[in-house]
């Protein structure tokens, strides 16, 4: 295997696992949204949630990331273990919960807190990021 291919593996992988955390935020995000306002009429209605609802609006950062990603690995020239080291260095730092603040380390602290298909889609993340 050379060094591009073993750095586009390493982010096809990382890509996949950063999707399901998505998945997972995006379903945890949308109990907590229904048992507050009611339930979601329909999946054009929750993709208009998502873009503009500023309860939706702290996962934006991690779907840019995994844009990014997913552009990465879609040009021409394949990503380099440099671009490797740059992407999951960008992950790390995205993935930090904390209980004080705000945005996305405040929400996302939240999200561990409450589910636990989070978290173990939150593990799974870190256990490439290694």
């Amino acid at each position: 295997m050379t060094p591009s291919s073993d750095a586009a593996s390493r982010l096809r992988n990382l890509r996949q696992a950063l999707l399901d955390l998505h998945k997972a935020l995006l379903a945890s995000e949308r109990v907590g949204y229904e048992a507050t306002v009611g339930p979601i009429p329909s999946p054009n209605h929750f993709l208009r949630l998502l873009s503009g609802d500023p309860r939706f609006a702290w996962l934006q950062p991690l779907s840019r990331l995994i844009v990014t990603l997913d552009e990465t690995l879609d040009r021409r020239i394949p990503p380099t273990p440099d671009d490797a080291s740059h992407l999951l260095r960008q992950v790390r730092q995205m993935l930090v919960a904390s209980e004080e603040g705000h945005g996305f380390p405040r929400s996302y602290f939240e999200a561990l807190q409450r589910d636990p298909d989070v978290v173990f889609a939150h593990s799974r993340v870190a256990l490439l990021l290694r």
